[in-house]
């Protein structure tokens, strides 16, 4: 369980790594060019930012889980880590 856990602790931080140089990203293009698109995903963004930083300080100061919230819940992480990748591999390029 405790392997399960980190894995999801670790996915929620890439998350908001992620997230980070996609809002900075977007930020830059949003100065240059105020699509309204642009202002869109810097607001979903930032909710998706707010709710793996609430499940990262989840992760780390809740009491203890069901193993199966658990599992599944870091399978979302994983998803999420891999969607929010490869968004940020297409807006990097």
């Amino acid at each position: 369980m405790s392997l399960v856990l980190n894995g999801a602790r670790i996915a929620a931080a890439v998350n908001i790594l992620l997230l980070g140089v996609l809002i900075s990203i977007w930020v830059q293009t949003y100065r240059e060019i105020r699509a309204p698109l642009t202002l869109g995903s810097i607001v979903f963004a930032s909710f998706l930012l707010a709710e793996n930083a609430v499940a990262l300080y989840f992760y780390f100061t809740a009491p203890a889980m069901p193993a199966i919230a658990v599992q599944v819940m870091m399978v979302l992480q994983m998803l999420e880590t891999i969607g929010i990748g490869v968004l940020t591999y297409f807006t990097w390029k």
